[in-house]
């Protein structure tokens, strides 16, 4: 996060003390912390009055005199203090989420539904008792992180996972698996890109060998759509269900999942399955009627929502109520847009923003991801609406290849335009894909798909404060000028 977000969340939270470390460690970079630190509270008009800093021996720090102190230091000094009562609806966390008009919004977390939630999906989601391993191989500052790294398997009793590193590159494609095996992981969660790197640096799953896997009884992904060919390679290298759910920050816990406590669902490739007790998921149009199965349209949650969501935004809760309860009246906008089956499975195809016109047809740039993902040679996709003088707007692959593929890039682009051809037909006007090294992305996995369109398009767009690497940016623009966009 660069120095001016930064600032902006600490204006809007105003905190007494903010804790950070000297540096971050990111596969083999080392990333300093204090120093942008410093300059957020210099560019902030709110000043924290004290620091706590956690000096890491990779780089150590300066601290400022009168603000700073090591966390070494002051765990030193520290004298035990019993527990302090709140009240349920207290806040807990303010977990700040991207805003479509660039102001971050302040998602408060409450403390007892959100307690209440998380202690009941360890069970009955996650299947997981009191005393067995938990692993969210997540960023602890992302939802997922506040959610199942830190709350809920303590909640629950269970042993937690805490893990600085990626899924390639430390050392390589077997991380997951060493992790596993050492510590005894009954159950893990990630996000599909984790399991894209991974399919894409050792795509026949050879390093799984080398490790003791049997304690692993489910995989859990989230965070970004789990697409079809990603869960099945999961299904067959570690042969144990493989459940895609859908949530958000907002949601704090999973709106639809095959809840293993509960009853193993038939999988459904490409479904999070059913919505959760507690969660009312439709599917309306732009007038909120409810769609006939099978029919995409929005995916809204029918209020009131359960614990655990939630309650508004920090010091704004009239823009709580026009970003989520507004458009679709009596329902939560969960801005994602899919459809139920006549099973009541729910399909999450894409955010409502990724619905692209092509001459007059709303086709789901989801769906293409899902038809794309299932070529031998790609380990990971994204497909964007850019516009067209003739259509509106046309779609535009981008393809990530697997490790070891030599093949013409455009005898592979070609087989991937008829495979779109074949199976969603003429109407996509399916055209154009290119092939990149790798997709930007945020921290939490999920791709810049609104970037990448904004920079095909020549229209303004800003650095995205939760991106992973900016230098990836660069890269697609470079490709897209190349082919006459950008």
């Amino acid at each position: 996060m660069r120095p001016q977000e930064l600032a902006t969340r600490i204006d809007d939270a105003e905190p007494k003390t903010i804790v950070s470390a000297s540096c971050g460690i990111e596969g083999i970079r080392v990333i300093e912390y204090k120093p942008l630190l410093d300059q957020a509270i210099a560019l902030s008009s709110h000043k924290p009055t004290s620091c706590i800093i956690r000096q890491r021996e990779s780089c150590e720090c300066e601290l400022t005199e009168g603000r700073d102190v090591s966390w070494q230091d002051a765990v030193a000094a520290a004298k035990p203090h019993g527990c302090v009562p709140v009240m349920a609806t207290d806040p807990l966390y303010i977990l700040y989420t991207s805003g479509t008009t660039g102001v971050p919004k302040g998602v408060v977390r409450d403390n007892g539904g959100h307690a209440v939630a998380l202690r009941w999906t360890m069970q009955k989601v996650y299947d997981v008792q009191p005393g067995e391993v938990y692993w969210a191989a997540s960023d602890v500052g992302w939802v997922v992180g506040h959610s199942y790294i830190v709350y809920g398997p303590l909640l629950n009793g269970n042993t937690t996972i805490l893990y600085e590193g990626k899924p390639v590159g430390t050392p390589d494609a077997g991380a997951f698996w060493r992790v596993i095996a050492d510590h005894g992981v009954n159950c893990m969660f990630t996000a599909p890109t984790a399991f894209r790197a991974i399919k894409k640096e050792d795509p026949t799953g050879a390093l799984l060998a080398d490790y003791d896997m049997s304690t692993l009884r489910s995989l859990f992904l989230a965070g970004e759509r789990s697409d079809p060919a990603t869960l099945e390679w999961a299904e067959e290298k570690l042969g144990v269900p493989v459940i895609d759910h859908w949530w958000q920050t907002e949601t704090g816990w999973a709106i639809c999942a095959n809840c293993l406590g509960i009853e193993h669902l038939p999988v459904k490739h490409g479904s999070p399955s059913l919505a959760i007790p507690g969660w009312d998921v439709q599917v309306v149009d732009e007038a909120c009627n409810q769609l006939p199965a099978g029919t995409t349209g929005a995916l809204v949650v029918k209020l009131p929502l359960p614990p655990g969501s939630l309650p508004t935004l920090w010091n704004d809760d009239e823009r709580f109520v026009s970003s989520y309860l507004t458009e679709f009246p009596g329902y939560y906008k969960t801005a994602d847009a899919g459809y139920i089956d006549e099973d009541g499975y729910v399909y999450v195809m894409s955010r409502t923003d990724d619905i692209i016109n092509v001459a007059g047809h709303r086709l789901s740039t989801g769906g293409m991801e899902e038809v794309v993902a299932r070529h031998a040679d790609v380990a990971e996709c994204a497909v964007i609406g850019v516009a067209d003088e003739l259509k509106g707007e046309i779609p535009l692959g981008f393809l990530v290849l697997n490790a070891g593929v030599d093949r013409p890039f455009h005898d592979i682009v070609s087989e991937v335009i008829q495979m779109i051809r074949a199976e969603i037909g003429p109407v996509a006007a399916f055209r154009t894909a290119i092939v990149v090294e790798r997709l930007p992305k945020t921290r939490s996995g999920k791709i810049l798909r609104g970037t990448m369109k904004k920079i095909a398009d020549r229209t303004e767009w800003k650095m995205p404060a939760t991106i992973d690497d900016p230098v990836i940016l660069d890269e697609i623009t470079e490709r897209l000028q190349a082919i006459g966009y950008g």
